[in-house]
């Protein structure tokens, strides 16, 4: 589905706030325990990469492992909102990509290190236009999907999300103040994979929007 009228370029704002293990089959896949709070992480907004683009593989790599996700956008500033009203700070919604060089990220773990260079690179956030929220009735039942090359690699729905859009906006700004263009990263589903260079990842929200982004060298 190509971007419509209703859909806008990303007002690109002062971070990205990602959420780790946000569906317990996921957290199962690789091996880690299902969290009894968020997992948080942060991406700097210079790895956005919009719809079309090249995903770069470093040189050191031969891949990047795909991890589909719903994009959250912020409206308005928003610090220690409470949950009940937490939805009011958002303005739209996204399909983003979490691209993860996961030998990087395997080593950092092992050593207690931040997980930012298996993260934050420059094209690892692939992302769609923004859907306004009005487009998006019920953002708590919606299916991602993602392909490699044609091959189905992840479907989920965010009806399976441990920790809900509300509670996560509210936790977060609990934390740190979010501003107008902000985006939160709120998990991905189980069948994250290798996408190697020379391949192609489709990705979408069913009925909603979808993107398309090749793999290459940096």
């Amino acid at each position: 589905m190509a971007a419509t009228s209703h859909q806008r370029l990303l007002a690109v704002g002062t971070k990205i706030i990602a959420v780790g293990r946000n569906y317990a089959a996921h957290a199962k896949e690789l091996g880690n325990a299902v969290p009894k709070e968020p997992v948080l992480f942060m991406k700097p907004t210079s790895s956005y990469l919009q719809n079309g683009g090249v995903i770069e593989v470093p040189n050191s790599l031969e891949s990047l492992d795909h991890e589909v996700e719903l994009a959250v956008v912020i409206g308005q500033k928003a610090r220690d909102v409470v949950e009940r009203s937490s939805m009011d700070y958002v303005s739209g919604y996204a399909l983003a990509l979490d691209m993860t060089a996961r030998e990087i990220q395997a080593t950092a773990k092992a050593a207690g290190l931040p997980w930012t260079i298996a993260k934050g690179q420059d094209t690892f956030t692939p992302i769609s236009p923004v859907l306004p929220k009005s487009l998006v009735p019920d953002p708590d039942d919606l299916e991602l999907w993602l392909k490699v090359d044609g091959e189905d690699r992840q479907r989920g729905s965010t009806k399976d999300m441990i920790f809900k859009i509300p509670f996560l906006v509210s936790h977060i700004s609990s934390i740190m103040t979010l501003f107008e263009g902000d985006v939160i990263l709120t998990g991905t589903p189980q069948g994250v994979g290798p996408a190697r260079v020379g391949q192609r990842i489709t990705a979408g929200i069913t009925g909603l929007v979808d993107v398309q982004f090749d793999v290459g060298r940096c």
